[in-house]
């Protein structure tokens, strides 16, 4: 029960910081295309590889901690499910375009992020 609890407090945190770090991205740059979802989600990919290959030289961390900070935290920080919704508002409309190139951003970015998460991951041990 006390896992579950480290991980609701995770996502309660990840949340939020999706809600300022989205709106603070479009205030930036616009709404013309979800930079702010993109954003997070390159953010969180990088994040979630760069503590996953990090936490195998950490194996005193307490299990509830990394499962706070992966599950609850990245996990409601991160949002394909918005991503998705996005790409298909703009196929709805006709504008295949901007579904391609979203698309494309959250694919190559996000797993480029992972791939260099993952990489530092494995210098920090």
């Amino acid at each position: 029960m006390v896992h579950l609890l480290f991980i609701g407090l995770g996502g309660f945190f990840g949340a939020i910081g999706r809600f300022l770090i989205t709106g603070w991205v479009h205030n930036q740059v616009g709404t013309a295309m979800p930079y702010g979802t993109l954003a997070v989600n390159v953010a969180g990919s990088f994040l979630l590889a760069l503590l996953l290959q990090g936490f195998t030289a950490l194996p005193e961390l307490p299990p509830q901690l990394k499962s706070s900070i992966t599950i609850g935290f990245l996990g409601a920080f991160t949002t394909f499910s918005t991503f998705s919704v996005d790409t298909l508002h703009f196929i709805e409309h006709g504008n295949w375009q901007k579904a391609l190139i979203n698309i494309l951003l959250n694919v190559i970015i996000c797993l480029g992020a992972a791939g260099l998460g993952l990489g530092l991951g494995k210098v920090w041990h």
